[in-house]
C-alpha cells in the first residue's frame, strides 16, 4: 500500500521549510527585522553552523545556551525552537522534535500555509515514534483546518498502525464513498487497503465486492484467481458452471498448467461445444502446454476426439437440429446454437438461442442467458452481451459469472 506509507523523515524535513545553512535571520521574512539580543542569537549561529558540519546533537547542546536566557521575546523563542526543530530532527530526538513543532504551530507566527507544513511534519513525528494516540490527534487537529486527502490516508494508516481495523475501515469508506460520488477511480493501494482489513474483520461480501472493483479496475492476475476461486467454492455454486468459470479463466489468461486445459476441454465438449475445444487445444499447443511431456500422447488423442466430434457435428447438423425442434428441447437448442457461435456461424447461432430462451421451458434459464452472453461476446457483440448478462440472475454462481464476465468485456486483462 505505498501511498499509505508515510515518509515520515521526510514529511519533519520538508515542513521546516529551511536547511541548516539557512542563516537564522531569514528562517521567517516576517521576523527578520526583530532585534535578536547577541546572548540568544550567537548560539543560534553556533548551532547553525554545528548543524551544516552534521552535529546535529552538539547543536541542540548549544542551544540550550540560548534556554537559559530570561526574559525572551516571542520571537527570540520562535527562532530558537525554530531551530531546534531541524536540529532535533536530524538527530532524531523525536520527543525534543515534536516538542519543538508544537511550540512552532502554537506561536502563532506560521503562516497558513507553513501551519499546515509544520502540522504534517508533527503527525511524522509521533508516527515515526510510533506514538499513535497524540498522532491521531494531530492529524484529527489538521483535518478540523483542512480536509487533505493526504492527511485522512495518513489516519487510516495510523488507525491500521495502531491495530484499530475498524475505524481504519471506517475512515477508509467515507472516502471512497466520495471518490464514487465524485465520478473517481479509487486507487489501487486504498482498495488493496479495504479489502484487507475486510479481510481481517471476517468481512467476506464486503472483501469480494472489493476484490472485483480491484479486477475490473486493475486486472491482474492475483484479483481473477481470487475471485474466481472464491465464486467456485461457495456452497451453492453448480458445478454445471464449471465449464463458464474455465471460460472465464482462459479469457483472462489464466490457464496455465497442461491438467487445467485438458479438464477444460473435457467439459466444453461435453457441453456440446466441439469447435470451442478445438480452439482450446489450438492455444494449449500454441503456448506450449498441451503436446509435451509425459502426457503429450494423450493430449493429441484429444485433440483428435474434439476434431472428429466437431467434423461430426457439422455433418450431422441439419438432422440434430431438426430433432431438437420436434422435441421442444429448448436447453438443447441453446448448446446447439451457442457451439454454431464458436464455429463461426454466429448469426444462425445467435438466433437459434435467443428463439430458444424466448420459447422458455428451459431447465436454468439463467444459465442459458449467461451463455447466450457469452456467445454475443464471442461474436464481437459487445452491447448485446453486456446487455445479456447483466439480465442473469440466481444464486447458484450464474450471476456472479455474468458480472464478471462484463468486467472481462470492459476491462480485459493485458
Amino acid at each position: 500500500m505505498s501511498k499509505f506509507r508515510l515518509a515520515h523523515f521526510g514529511l519533519v524535513m520538508a515542513a521546516l521549510g529551511f536547511t541548516a545553512a539557512t542563516p537564522v535571520l531569514g528562517l521567517s521574512s516576517a521576523y527578520a527585522a526583530e532585534t535578536v539580543r547577541a546572548e540568544i542569537g550567537n548560539p543560534l549561529q553556533a548551532a547553525q553552523a554545528l548543524m551544516k558540519q552534521g552535529k546535529n546533537k552538539e547543536a541542540l547542546a548549544k542551544l540550550r545556551e540560548a534556554d537559559s536566557v530570561g526574559g525572551k521575546t516571542a520571537n527570540e523563542t520562535y527562532l530558537i525552537e525554530r531551530v531546534r526543530a531541524a536540529a532535533a530532527s536530524a538527530a532524531g530526538d523525536n520527543e525534543a522534535a515534536a516538542k519543538a513543532f508544537e511550540t512552532l504551530i502554537a506561536s502563532g507566527k506560521l503562516s497558513p500555509q507553513e501551519s499546515a507544513k509544520f502540522s504534517e511534519g508533527l503527525i511524522g513525528l509521533y508516527m515515526r515514534a510510533h506514538d499513535f494516540g497524540k498522532a491521531n490527534a494531530a492529524i484529527n487537529r489538521a483535518l478540523k483546518d483542512h480536509d487533505d486527502p493526504k492527511l485522512r490516508a495518513y489516519l487510516i494508516q495510523n488507525y491500521y498502525s495502531m491495530g484499530n481495523y475498524a475505524e481504519a475501515q471506517k475512515a477508509l469508506s467515507v472516502d471512497l464513498r466520495s471518490d464514487e460520488k465524485a465520478g473517481r477511480t479509487p486507487s489501487e493501494e486504498q482498495l488493496q487497503m479495504m479489502a484487507n482489513l475486510q479481510n481481517r474483520s471476517g468481512d467476506k461480501a464486503g472483501y469480494v465486492a472489493t476484490i472485483e472493483k480491484l479486477a475490473a479496475n486493475y486486472p491482474k492476475t492475483s484479483y481473477w484467481t481470487d475471485l474466481l476461486n472464491r465464486v467456485s467454492g461457495k456452497p451453492n455454486f453448480s458445478n454445471r458452471l464449471a465449464v463458464d468459470v474455465y471460460r472465464l479463466k482462459l479469457a483472462n489468461n489464466l490457464i496455465k498448467k497442461p491438467s487445467e486445459y485438458v479438464e477444460m476441454i473435457q467439459l466444453v465438449l461435453q457441453a456440446k461445444a466441439p469447435a470451442e475445444a478445438v480452439k482450446v487445444i489450438d492455444k494449449g499447443y500454441k503456448s506450449g502446454v498441451l503436446g509435451v511431456g509425459a502426457e503429450a500422447a494423450r493430449h493429441q488423442r484429444l485433440k483428435d476426439l474434439a476434431e472428429k466430434t466437431l467434423a461430426d457435428d457439422n455433418k450431422n447438423l441439419a438432422v440434430t437440429e431438426a430433432a431438437l425442434d420436434k422435441a421442444k428441447d429448448n436447453d438443447g437448442l441453446v448448446a446447439l446454437g451457442y457451439g454454431l457461435v464458436q464455429a463461426g456461424q454466429a448469426d444462425k447461432g445467435l438466433k437459434m438461442m435467443e428463439t430458444a430462451i424466448k420459447s422458455g421451458g428451459l431447465k436454468n434459464p439463467e444459465d442459458a442467458k449467461l451463455h447466450l452472453g457469452q456467445a454475443y461476446a464471442a461474436a464481437g457483440k459487445k452491447q448485446q452481451a453486456i446487455a445479456t448478462l447483466k439480465s442473469v440472475g440466481g444464486n447458484e454462481g450464474a450471476a456472479e459469472l455474468a458480472r464478471y464476465w462484463i468486467m472481462a468485456i470492459n476491462h480485459p486483462m493485458a
